[in-house]
């Protein structure tokens, strides 16, 4: 038969209760206490818990002795037992609270706390435990935030010649002044196929190469349309025109064609339009020459044009 202090517990939830024999192995595990026989105390207050599980106070001390133990595990599950009896006790909460802490777990510190806060708001050390719980979680969050930011950072500014690319690709990004994954991401399969000399096969390795990645072409394209929205806004500022850039495409009184194909773009305003490509426009089906040459008058009319992707 196993010693572990959980394991005598199983079927405690069905047992009938027996006060008397509960309060009798209190009795004898405080008697064992006193005497230092700590396995003993344990194996007492085991038997008291399973003969009377109603006995919210032998319960405590049972997990206050396993967490003295440091046995964290069976603590805490005596700890939420306790903590179910109402109203919850408030050193069942602090005890579980802190053991939640220590192991990191601050959602679960926090909702112990607030239980302690929500009857007793200026309970001091629930306050002062709640500040340090939540900074630590903070704390985690922005370290966690930070690490992200960096590894993708420090993913998207790897150059695209440390890929296994053929020699035809990487001479075609090297004309498109495409240098890195980050720069890559920003453009669409439409944008690659309408530099000459790219071809079929450049397209299919290069996404062959990203797939691998669990990247696809097109996905940073929001960061490429927000560099040049702010690059836009930079030209025209001091002009007075800036506010144009927010009115919304509808303002151009474009045909119905063209409108659609924006809608299909999510392009929304002016400052929108002006940061997208013709290739990204090519790209929309039914979108053909003769309404890219209706979006590049409308735009001219505003002072404005499509971006550009220079090649060297």
């Amino acid at each position: 038969m196993s010693n572990d202090p959980m394991d005598m517990m199983i079927g405690v939830e069905s047992a009938k209760r027996d006060a008397e024999a509960a309060l009798k192995h209190a009795e004898a595990a405080r008697a064992a206490e006193a005497e230092g026989e700590h396995e003993l105390v344990l194996e007492e207050y085991s038997k008291a818990v399973a003969a009377d599980p109603t006995n919210a106070a032998v319960m405590f001390r049972f997990a206050f002795l396993l967490d003295m133990a440091g046995q964290d595990d069976e603590a805490i599950a005596l700890y939420e037992r306790v903590c179910e009896f109402k109203p919850a006790p408030i050193n069942a909460l602090m005890n579980a609270a802190v053991l939640y802490e220590d192991r990191g777990q601050y959602v679960k510190a926090e909702r112990c706390l607030r239980q302690i806060l929500e009857t007793n708001p200026t309970h001091a050390r629930a306050v002062l435990f709640m500040k340090d719980v939540q900074a630590s979680r903070e704390m985690v969050i922005e370290e966690e935030q930070d690490r992200d930011i960096f590894k993708r950072k420090a993913l998207l500014d790897t150059p695209v010649t440390d890929f296994e690319l053929s020699v035809r690709a990487r001479t075609c990004l090297k004309k498109m002044s495409i240098r890195t994954l980050g720069d890559l991401l920003r453009i669409t399969e439409a944008e690659l196929m309408s530099y000459k000399n790219f071809g079929e096969s450049s397209l299919t390795e290069i996404k062959r190469m990203l797939t691998m990645k669990g990247l696809r072409l097109g996905q940073g394209l929001e960061d490429a349309h927000r560099a040049a929205r702010r690059a836009i806004m930079e030209q025209l500022k001091g002009s007075g025109n800036e506010a144009m850039l927010a009115k919304p495409v509808t303002d151009m009184n474009l045909s119905v064609r063209a409108r659609r194909a924006l809608q299909l773009l999510n392009i929304q305003t002016i400052g929108d339009l002006a940061s997208h490509t013709e290739a990204e426009l090519m790209g929309v089906k039914n979108f053909g020459a003769t309404s890219l040459v209706e979006v590049r008058e409308k735009l001219h009319e505003n002072g404005l044009s499509l971006r550009i992707l220079d090649p060297e």
